[in-house]
């Protein structure tokens, strides 16, 4: 086992157990005093929120990358949970595929390959495992809206520009001050450009109708 835990093919795996544990206990130390997921998490982009699968956004309207972060558990989880959930799977599963090997090839495989190898298998465990989390994670409570409710809120055009045809999403708060992520689309021929500010006038299949801002003082 030693020898395992010691050979330089495993290092990067040793390192991953060592960065969980430490990661672990600034976790804990987040539970305890609060203020550090909130921080971290603040680097996320505004597309990862669990308000996204509540109203409006089609997930196939989502990027790759969100897509794909998304299916991960990213912004439904504390980000330094997920790394924790990530890097135990990764050492644990490396270290496994290293042992299975050694035992029955009498060799281990050499870092870098190993690494590439126990990353792409780590994910789906690391999605099981945040599923997991997830179900039993403390939520905060939030007052349900319809999407109808929406209409005649203002938002925010945040990714794209809104044509006919080609919609953008936004962001829109609503009567509760909840964030809701929303696709959009002109009502005329004006193009809502990205960062201009947008008044929801009607809802036809989840995608909304808008116009620009009208008056300056309705804001988001």
């Amino acid at each position: 086992m030693w020898e395992l835990i010691t050979a330089p093919q495993n290092s990067i795996f040793g390192i991953a157990i060592m960065l969980m544990l430490l990661l672990g206990i600034l976790e804990l130390a987040s539970f305890m005093l609060g203020g550090i997921n909130e921080w971290v998490d603040g680097f996320l982009p505004d597309s990862l929120t669990d308000t996204q699968a509540e109203i409006g956004l089609n997930y196939a309207d989502s990027g790759v990358v969100i897509r794909f972060l998304s299916w991960l558990y990213v912004g439904k989880l504390p980000l330094l949970m997920l790394v924790v959930i990530f890097l135990a799977t990764f050492g644990l599963l490396g270290y496994s595929l290293q042992y299975a090997l050694h035992q029955f090839s009498g060799f281990y495989l050499q870092g870098c390959v190993a690494a590439v190898i126990v990353w792409f298998a780590s994910l789906p465990l690391v999605r099981m495992a945040a599923a997991g989390v997830y179900r039993i994670f403390p939520k905060d409570e939030t007052t349900a809206v319809t999407q109808e409710s929406l209409v005649g809120c203002v938002g925010v055009v945040i990714l794209g520009t809104a044509k006919r045809g080609s919609p953008a999403q936004a962001r829109v708060k609503d009567g509760y001050g909840q964030q809701h992520y929303v696709m959009v689309e002109p009502d005329d021929d004006n193009a809502l450009m990205q960062g201009e500010t947008v008044l929801l006038i009607s809802l036809q299949d989840n995608l909304f109708k808008a116009i620009k801002n009208p008056n300056g003082n309705l804001v988001d």
